[in-house]
């Protein structure tokens, strides 16, 4: 028998609109989504990276750059968000009562 501890592949995964890249990390059992960032060395593609702040998930489900990775995950780098999604709708609606396109009390779409 052997004690070897086996190690396993992760892709770290960072995408821009017109740009992205995968790269295969091999990983030992124990080993952090922020260890697998650093040894993928994906800084060196996307110097604006701020290993500090990033935040990181796995499968579209956000994950502690302290946890710990298991065969079978992937590290994906989230950029961060451009507007608040709820400001825009709140915004978005607000135009559509100025237009009369909806009922200012009810909020019911006007036919």
């Amino acid at each position: 028998m052997s004690n070897e501890i086996a190690a396993f592949s992760v892709d770290v995964i960072y995408a821009l609109p017109h740009q992205q890249k995968v790269i295969p990390v091999s990983v030992l059992p124990g080993t952090t989504f922020i260890d697998a960032v650093r040894k993928s060395r994906i800084g060196d593609f996307f110097p604006e990276l701020d290993l500090e702040h990033i935040k990181l998930g796995c499968f579209s489900h956000v994950m502690k750059p302290d946890d710990v990775l298991l065969p079978g995950q992937r590290v994906e780098i989230y950029r961060p968000l451009i507007a608040d999604p709820k400001d825009v709708r709140r915004k978005r609606a607000e135009k559509a009562k100025e237009e009369g396109r909806i009922n200012k009390t009810t909020g019911a779409k006007i036919s």
